[in-house]
């Protein structure tokens, strides 16, 4: 088994990081990808006002999720828990330890790599890893690297790996962090760092988010709080939302923001749902207060008005867009269709619902409700009420 080990204070953990991450497991065949936030840095000192090592973490965390290969990519904080400056050499023994029939390779930026020697027991870093180092382009890293990797081979056997990305972000992590203070690098992070960074207001930024006008910054938001993974579903659900708006007369902004949070909370536990629609009113039926996929509407319209500032209009269409409702609003059937039948969707049907969505949208909606109606009964699961009386209303709209 082949385990990279990438430290860092990640203070933020940016672009850079993450296309690093992803070239170095592709260009040594990592089994595992290990991310180690830094407790007590040895070479530097955090600035006043960073971070506190649980954001840190999470931040990590997020990075790490960006990867979309949960069985590669894990984040270990043993650095945040061993007392004392954070030296590698100690992070490789505990490496070791944990894993004592891996092949370990450290993982490292240009500027590691050609101090290398200068770090607290350089003897004890090389003989416990192999080290994959990192530049911009083959050109750029010819001569130092070639000299750094006969010295480090010389002097202590090093095992080394060179690998150039030439889409590597050039920012240091002071440059970002002046940059976010300015109100200015997001483009340096991947959508759900900025998102955390500016829900938890880090490095200065002031964010209101009950009137977040940037619907890029609402996105960022909402894309921190859930998996990767579900990133693709949250985009096409917006893209289905607006193309539904702009044909049936409703405004796409608002579909636009009512989809990017539709699945906000998606990923809480049971009890952080109830708590959340506990706090905000949230009237729930038995059969909502034992159910995390029923919750997840109820407790993201919550977090939609009560949090993110939005209208009634899109808290109504998020509270709903699961189980559908008697006489839906125009934008409840909306954002139900977009989140039924958006562009990852790929069931039999879903072509056939594509179709009547353009064509007519309340039996577009009665296919959504009475296929979820059959696939409940299936499964021998109890359909919502709300679900039967959309049912009902829209026979009888229709006359059927």
């Amino acid at each position: 088994m082949k385990i990279g080990i990438y430290g860092g204070t990640f203070n933020p953990p940016h672009s850079g990081h993450l296309a690093a991450a992803r070239a170095a497991a592709a260009a040594l065949g990592l089994d595992q990808l290990v991310f180690v936030p830094a407790g007590i840095p040895p070479h530097k000192v955090l600035p006043d006002h960073s971070p506190t090592d649980r954001q840190r973490l999470e931040m990590t965390s997020i990075l790490a999720d960006q990867m979309l290969q949960p069985e590669l990519s894990q984040v270990w904080d043993v650095e945040m828990h061993r007392p004392g400056k954070s030296y590698t050499s100690d992070t490789l023994r505990q490496a070791k330890a944990c894993w004592p029939d891996a092949e370990l390779w450290l993982l490292m930026g240009a500027d590691m790599f050609l101090t290398l020697q200068q770090w607290h027991e350089p003897e004890a870093i090389l003989s416990c890893a192999g080290i994959c180092a990192f530049g911009r382009t083959a050109k750029d890293m010819k001569d130092e690297f070639d000299a750094q990797r006969e010295r480090l081979h010389r002097q202590f056997g090093a095992k080394i790996v060179t690998i150039a990305i030439p889409d590597l972000v050039e920012v240091s992590s002071t440059q970002l962090r002046e940059s976010l203070l300015r109100g200015e690098g997001r483009r340096f992070l991947p959508e759900p760092v900025y998102g955390y960074i500016l829900r938890e207001k880090l490095y200065g930024t002031c964010a209101d988010l009950s009137r977040l006008t940037d619907d890029e910054d609402l996105r960022c938001v909402s894309y921190s709080m859930v998996k990767a993974r579900r990133l693709a579903h949250i985009r096409g659900t917006e893209q289905a939302a607006v193309a539904l708006a702009e044909r049936w007369g409703a405004d796409p902004e608002e579909m636009r923001r009512a989809a990017i949070l539709h699945d906000c909370t998606k990923y809480l536990t049971l009890q952080e749902h109830l708590e959340l629609c506990d706090r905000y009113g949230i009237r729930l039926d038995p059969l909502e207060r034992r159910s995390e996929k029923l919750l997840h509407a109820k407790s993201g319209a919550a977090l939609a008005k009560y949090q993110f500032g939005q209208s009634e209009t899109v808290f109504q269409a998020i509270l709903y867009h699961t189980t559908g409702r008697g006489n839906m609003t125009l934008e409840e059937k909306l954002l139900y269709l977009a989140d039924y039948m958006e562009p990852t969707r790929n069931f039999p049907e879903v072509e056939e619902m594509r179709r009547l969505a353009r064509e007519d949208l309340d039996r577009a909606v009665l296919m959504g409700v009475r296929m979820s109606i059959h696939e409940m009964m299936e499964r021998n699961r109890i359909v919502h009420p709300n679900t039967l009386e959309a049912e009902k209303t829209l026979l009888k709209g229709l006359g059927l």
